[in-house]
């Protein structure tokens, strides 16, 4: 599990790529099951738990379907279960460092810090996506970034959607 973590911590500071994962549909169900854990915790915070558990429920979907996508399209679906660890921990390991924001901005709380530092982080996620896609597609980082962009949007957008 350590291992696993600091894979993951290294494709977070872009020295790794998903291919530097095992291939393992244990250890993607495992990412999963986190992923789904740190997204409701996030979203309990603000919102009622049902809706919580939707939205985390939605964004697991969103991200493996973006994986799937992708790879499909590119004819590299041997890469799915590699790819879709690598965001499904990302996200999970950026979602951690956004909990103590998220419950510092939803008690009113921090201020433009906090509101800074959230966006840093949308930042951040958002440049380790495009890293990540790169290296599973093979193309430019600025391909990478540009998927990656398209993605946050939709999901943010099929979110709100969703939780309103």
């Amino acid at each position: 599990m350590f291992n696993l973590i600091k894979s993951l911590f290294d494709i977070c500071q872009l020295k790794k790529a998903p291919q530097d994962l095992p291939h393992s549909i244990n250890l993607l169900k495992i990412v999963l099951i986190a992923n789904l854990l740190v997204n409701f915790l996030q979203s309990n915070l603000s919102i009622y738990w049902f809706s919580a558990l939707l939205k985390a429920v939605v964004g697991v979907l969103l991200i493996g379907g973006f994986g799937w996508i992708s790879l499909f399209f590119s004819r590299k679906m041997p890469r799915f279960y590699q790819t879709t660890t690598a965001l499904l921990g990302t996200d999970t390991l950026i979602g951690v460092f956004m909990l103590p924001v998220i419950a510092t901005m939803s008690l009113g709380q921090g201020g433009t810090l906090a509101f800074l530092l959230m966006i840093a982080l949308i930042i951040w996620y958002w440049i380790i996506t495009g890293h990540i896609m790169r290296n599973a597609l093979e193309e430019s980082l600025s391909f990478g970034l540009g998927l990656a962009f398209l993605y946050l949007l939709v999901s943010y957008w099929v979110t709100a959607v969703i939780v309103s």
